[in-house]
């Protein structure tokens, strides 16, 4: 039998960038039979020990888990900040070896949590409507700084073990996900793929504004759930609303979702977000109707929501109702976002590092 090349590391790497595949190659380069290192990675992975690998294990030697501490590193991201609000929402501030820091939000629905993480410390989209863009763009995360804002919130959540299911995740932190393509993919994979996670693809929405180079990417990325940031049907109005648009138009975007398989059990999710007295007309209603008609979709009705000197207004309950209904006799699809986390700068649109 041929012996395995054994992996080595100039210096100590994080072990939640290794997927369930090169961590068992590293385990089969040190001598050992396939089986324990599966419930080894699912037992770190879900905090089972105080940090990282235990001293001792009844199936492990002890040469090897001297190695694994040797060779890798089971920091996360610290928790900086963490501030809850009323409704349940709860916000976190990670500040990262670097010293930068991005925020991640964990939001309740019936009992279950959906955790908001961010992809990129910044934006580089530059949304008018959105706090994230006033910061401009600092740099990508690493696939392991997204995993470890998953596994640092779960944990905390989890400290009483209240919260033991795998929580939901949507990318709509900070950041524009398929900007930073390579590190989304490892980091998608590594919640399907890993033992103590194994999320489904339903159970993973991405949201973007319509990246181009990453969207024409999109199939090769796992079967998750696909979020357009569309927010306006009209092109010059939309170019107001995310500058990015006049390089990645509307008309481009449906070009490459046309050559994307969709079908009745797997909707685009239409993301729209209504500003007063902007783009929550009955002819945005009806040209958006229009405009999404070819595709198997929902459309997500997201009331604005203000942040420290942004230069739009929140739309009333009564025109939010209205819109919707507008769209309903169209015969779409829709639901209003409920708002959560707004009193600490926990909602839509709102991160930036700061809280109230």
């Amino acid at each position: 039998m041929e012996k395995v090349k054994e992996r080595k590391f100039s210096k100590p790497s994080n072990f939640y960038s290794l997927s369930t595949q090169e961590f068992g190659k590293w385990w089969t380069a040190k001598g050992m039979g396939i089986g324990p290192h599966k419930r080894l990675q699912r037992g770190i992975v879900r905090g089972s020990y105080q940090a990282g690998p235990p001293s001792e294990h009844p199936e492990i030697s002890s040469h090897v888990l001297k190695s694994l501490k040797e060779e890798f590193t089971f920091d996360l991201p610290k928790i900086f900040e963490r501030r809850a609000s009323k409704d349940g929402t709860i916000k976190y501030l990670f500040e990262l070896e670097d010293g930068k820091k991005v925020e991640s939000v964990a939001i309740p629905f019936h009992k279950k949590y959906t955790l908001c993480l961010s992809s990129q410390v910044g934006c580089a989209m530059g949304c008018t409507f959105c706090f994230t863009g006033t910061q401009g763009l600092s740099r990508h995360l690493e696939s392991h700084e997204i995993v470890g804002q998953y596994l640092a919130v779960w944990r905390d959540l989890n400290r009483d073990k209240a919260h033991p299911m795998t929580p939901n995740i949507v990318f709509m932190g900070q950041g524009e996900p398929l900007h930073n393509f390579e590190g989304l993919d490892k980091a998608i994979r590594y919640f399907m793929e890993t033992p103590g996670l194994t999320l489904g693809p339903r159970q993973i929405t991405v949201s973007t504004v319509g990246f181009l180079a990453g969207l024409e990417r999109w199939s090769e990325l796992p079967s998750v759930n696909l979020a357009i940031s569309l927010h306006s049907p009209f092109e010059e109005e939309r170019t107001k609303l995310i500058p990015m648009n006049k390089a990645y138009s509307i008309e481009r975007i449906f070009e490459i979702l046309r050559g994307l398989p969709w079908g009745r059990r797997k909707l685009i999710n239409f993301e729209y977000l209504l500003l007063g007295e902007e783009n929550d007309s009955k002819e945005h209603a009806k040209a958006l109707a229009k405009l999404i008609s070819e595709f198997p979709s929902l459309v997500n009705l997201i009331p604005f929501n203000p942040y420290p000197d942004s230069p739009y207004k929140r739309p009333s309950d009564e025109q939010v109702a209205k819109f919707k209904s507008w769209l309903v006799e169209e015969r779409v699809r829709t639901m209003v976002r409920t708002t959560k986390g707004d009193e600490i700068l926990a909602a839509c649109g709102q991160l930036a590092n700061k809280f109230k």
